[in-house]
């Protein structure tokens, strides 16, 4: 996937870490653990989206910053849960939640549009397929520049 400033780290060095190595330190702490997304909001800082099958609580949240807090040492951290608004960054985020109402940005237009909401009806590690009112789109995966789940009415506690 094409990375966003905010679907992505910063501009690196060869000394900063990379999203697989911030991974792998997070799987130090809970190998179940994942790291959906990392985003760049401020120059010096750093939002991690995490995901866990037990759920995402406020002490997973700090346990995680403790856990990465030296090798972030230069960011200020924001660690937090997925919501209900997840981003959707890898093709199994895709699969896994097929069937599911999802928005996807591309980065190039696809007949003539970049902005796509619809239900998930396929993924593989190519495309996406989504079927909206328009009917069923295929979307290259390469081509994907932002993506996040839209919450449905039935998911939205009152």
């Amino acid at each position: 996937m094409r990375k966003h400033e905010s679907y992505g780290m910063p501009e690196m060095s060869q000394t900063q870490p990379t999203e697989q190595e911030i991974a792998a330190e997070i799987a130090e702490l809970d190998p179940r653990i994942e790291l959906i997304a990392v985003e760049a909001p401020a120059r010096e800082t750093l939002r991690l989206f995490i995901d866990h099958p037990d759920g995402v609580g406020l002490e997973l949240c700090e346990s995680v910053t403790h856990q990465v807090r030296d090798l972030l040492a230069d960011y200020a951290l924001e660690v937090s849960s997925p919501g209900l608004d997840r981003p959707l960054t890898k093709p199994e985020h895709f699969r896994k939640f097929a069937g599911h109402v999802a928005h996807i940005r591309t980065s190039e237009p696809i007949e003539g549009q970049k902005n796509f909401t619809g239900r998930l009806i396929a993924a593989d590690a190519e495309a996406i397929s989504i079927e909206s009112e328009g009917g069923t789109t295929e979307i290259p995966f390469d081509l994907v520049y932002r993506s996040n789940l839209v919450p449905e009415l039935s998911e939205v506690q009152s």
